[in-house]
């Protein structure tokens, strides 16, 4: 019964004191976890992630964000960056192409530089992630490059899922 207790005893000094190396000695920079991203996003990918598939991970978030964004806006005739930056463009809407709005337009900058904003990111993402995971074959991603490409992703789902639809009157 003493040498489990005296075990139990060592185990606990181990684990305190790598805990105190790593307070002491690491970088001290935040860690972004997974579970914490939008819905959409995790919760599309996390079968893909824990079988290591970081690659179509990325790739089934980007294609969830649009589904979404489809939906919300009532849109089959669009995709990806074109759907999202017509949604995001201050233009009013006009019949068949509702806008997303991430706040009111108070005649400021703020709304328009919001708006452009994230119609110039949805292009961004699209254009710079997902079209070249899905068209070029190249290697697996590294977890750490996909988690980031992830975080992007999912930064785009929040302001979707936020925003107002405003439809032609």
């Amino acid at each position: 019964m003493w040498r489990h207790r005296e075990a139990a005893h060592r185990a606990i000094a181990l684990l305190e004191a790598e805990q105190e190396l790593q307070e002491n000695l690491g970088s001290g920079a935040p860690q972004l976890d997974a579970s914490t991203l939008h819905s959409w996003v995790w919760g599309s990918v996390q079968g893909l992630w824990s079988s290591g598939h970081f690659r179509e991970a990325v790739g089934a978030a980007a294609r969830a964000v649009n589904a979404q964004a489809q939906a919300k806006l009532e849109r089959r005739d669009a995709s990806e960056a074109k759907l999202l930056s017509d949604a995001f463009s201050t233009n009013p809407p006009t019949p068949g192409h509702p806008r997303l709005r991430l706040c009111e337009n108070d005649g400021g900058d703020t709304f328009k530089n919001r708006h452009d904003g994230a119609g110039n990111f949805a292009r961004g993402v699209y254009a710079a992630i997902r079209n070249p995971i899905a068209h070029e074959e190249d290697e697996e991603l590294e977890e750490n490059e996909a988690l980031e490409q992830l975080a992007a992703f999912s930064i785009l789902a929040r302001w979707v899922d936020s925003a107002a639809v405003v439809k032609a009157s």
